[in-house]
């Protein structure tokens, strides 16, 4: 009953109120982890920041990284600037870690940083990006932007409409050119990129080892371990699906391939160029005949 009243909350409340009660939120989180996590290492840097485009497990990183494991392995508390309003002339307060930097490369290189800093960009098959797009966009995402607009058209249109209308908006919002602009971008120690697959497959534990590495957090094997089965896919599905509408939905890798046919193969490639052979997946992949 809980879980669908702060859904039905979410769906329906103006941005400003969602923005007010989130900082709240995350103020209060981040206190009790103050006063009550003592802190056993400290992190090198002075900020770790997570990038992205959307529907690349945003929200699941934000679960594992603002977790009190993290917190005593780091020092670091987390931040998202949009709940305060990109006040910080930094974007990002020091000795936090920035979360969810829907940022191009460009952008990112611009904002002010300091000099010890850690960054990871997660991109993901770019076919699944656009079927995971359609379903929270048709179905679940927190009304913001213009989610409620294009629900709208989708909420019109047949599934494969639908999708096609979605490939062409978002490769006019740059979602496709942000992630071409990381992969481009000249290679830095500073920066580290991920592949959702690689962050979610088999091999999760040793992908998160490296990447909490990377970014100054030597959290030890066990309670890593303890730390990603807590917050596995399957349980947060679980506790979605207790509110009505899983914004989780399925996460597969490859599930592109249920939903795409040769018509939208073909506007897929259109609108994104040679962006697959930039990011290594295999193009000559054929979706499922149905």
């Amino acid at each position: 009953m809980l879980n669908r009243a702060i859904m039905f909350a979410k769906q329906h409340s103006p941005d400003s109120v969602r923005v007010v009660a989130r900082r709240a939120q995350l103020e209060a989180h981040n206190f009790r982890l103050r006063v009550s996590v003592p802190v056993a290492d400290r992190c090198e840097f002075t900020n770790v920041y997570h990038c992205a485009v959307r529907k690349t497990a945003s929200q699941w990183v934000k679960s594992v990284f603002s977790d009190p494991v993290v917190y005593r392995h780091s020092g670091l508390a987390t931040y998202d600037p949009r709940y305060y309003g990109w006040k910080d002339p930094r974007v990002v307060p020091p000795n936090r870690i920035g979360l969810s930097l829907y940022f191009s490369h460009k952008r990112f290189s611009k904002m002010p940083k300091p000099d010890s800093h850690r960054a990871f960009f997660i991109y993901r098959d770019p076919r699944d990006l656009v079927v995971s797009s359609y379903f929270s966009t048709r179905d679940s995402h927190t009304p913001m932007g213009d989610v409620l607009e294009v629900r709208a058209i989708l909420r019109e249109k047949s599934k494969k409409e639908g999708m096609l209308h979605l490939i062409d908006h978002l490769a006019k919002k740059g979602m496709f050119s942000a992630v071409r602009s990381w992969v481009d971008a000249p290679p830095s120690e500073n920066v580290r990129l991920v592949r959702y697959e690689d962050l979610t497959g088999d091999d999760q534990l040793a992908e998160m080892d490296a990447l909490m590495r990377h970014c100054g957090i030597a959290v030890p094997r066990p309670e890593l371990a303890g730390l990603l089965d807590k917050y596995s896919f399957s349980r947060m599905n679980d506790r979605k699906k207790a509110g009505g509408v899983s914004h989780y939905r399925k996460g597969c890798p490859g599930d592109w391939r249920n939903h795409f046919d040769d018509d939208l193969t073909q506007a897929f490639a259109n609108a994104t160029g040679n962006l697959m052979d930039k990011l290594g997946y295999d193009r000559e992949s054929r979706p499922i005949s149905n």
